[in-house]
């Protein structure tokens, strides 16, 4: 029988006698958090990985998070801690719906957020995170844009980059959505003191109130940071954990209690450690044109962000 300390131990034991480099994604769970080697955000924990030195890279957050992985490193062995973690945004919209859409705006530069599939990034001209979005669509020289899947986070950038013509195509993350206006009234009530912090991917009504809105990074950064001593956070539940750990001599409150991902709860620290063994998890495998034209996008993504 093992406690968290003693399974803890032993995946540290496990990930460096197999040469196993652990990537665990901000809403991943603290005791995930305290075995991982890198955490961050998807594209974030991406590029951690093609840094890292070990040949087999665990993924502990969801499905896409793995195969952009697999896209920036394909010659890795890359492994999604549970097989069924996927992400309802990632998943809104199949590969025939975007080639419509690209027939009936021709004219248009299609700008992915990196929450979708491998798949359907190998149809879009460049990636975009949630941190990365103003500056890339910014940057971009044409001025009409296709912004997929996230309608709330594209109207967030339109209301950064007016100068741009942006479609947007209906969807969203499901998670996110459910925060609304009367969350942030009710919060803004009863902790009056404290500064709200917002994901762009919560609806227009919520991240147009906010103190500040940003990356699930940026608002671990910009709390940690600033000398105010309560803070209303406006993202997955696990954030107001993870910063309470880490900032105990201030105060973090939810902004919707329903704001929790399921898929990102599938992962337990027990599937890190089976995973580890060598007995866990699913491997990701792409195929070799898959590959090439979805890493097209994600490259064109870093290019703009080097700028």
């Amino acid at each position: 029988m093992y406690t968290t300390k003693t399974l803890q131990d032993e995946i540290i034991r496990l990930k460096k006698e197999k040469d196993v480099c652990i990537l665990a994604h901000a809403y991943q769970s603290q005791d995930i958090w305290e075995v991982a080697d890198y955490i961050g955000d998807s594209y974030g924990l991406g590029l951690e990985a093609a840094k890292a030195k070990q040949n087999i890279v665990l993924m502990c957050g969801v499905r896409f998070m793995a195969e952009t992985v697999k896209i920036i490193s394909p010659e890795k062995k890359v492994l999604l801690s549970h097989p069924m973690a996927g992400c309802g945004m990632a998943e809104q919209m199949d590969f025939q719906a975007l080639l419509e859409l690209k027939k009936a705006y021709p004219d248009y530069t299609v700008a992915a957020y990196i929450n979708t599939t491998a798949k359907l990034k190998t149809l879009c001209d460049v990636c975009v995170t949630s941190s990365s979005a103003v500056k890339i669509i910014q940057s971009l020289e044409n001025p009409n844009i296709l912004f997929i899947p996230d309608c709330n986070l594209g109207a967030w950038v339109q209301s950064q980059v007016p100068e741009k013509n942006i479609k947007l195509v209906q969807g969203g993350c499901p998670v996110h959505k459910l925060i609304t206006a009367l969350d942030v009234e009710r919060a803004r009530s009863v902790h009056p003191k404290a500064k709200l912090l917002v994901h762009p991917e919560c609806p227009k009504e919520v991240f147009s109130r906010a103190d500040y809105v940003g990356s699930t990074t940026g608002i671990i950064k910009y709390a940690k940071e600033s000398d105010a001593r309560e803070f209303v956070i406006g993202t997955d539940s696990s954030i107001v954990e993870h910063l309470q750990f880490a900032c105990p001599q201030k105060k973090f409150y939810y902004l919707s209690k329903a704001c929790s991902c399921n898929d990102m709860r599938l992962t337990t620290l027990m599937d890190v450690y089976r995973c580890v063994k060598g007995d866990g998890g699913e491997e990701i495998l792409l195929e070799e044109e898959t590959l090439c034209l979805a890493k097209r996008c994600v490259q064109k993504m870093m290019e703009l962000e080097s700028v």
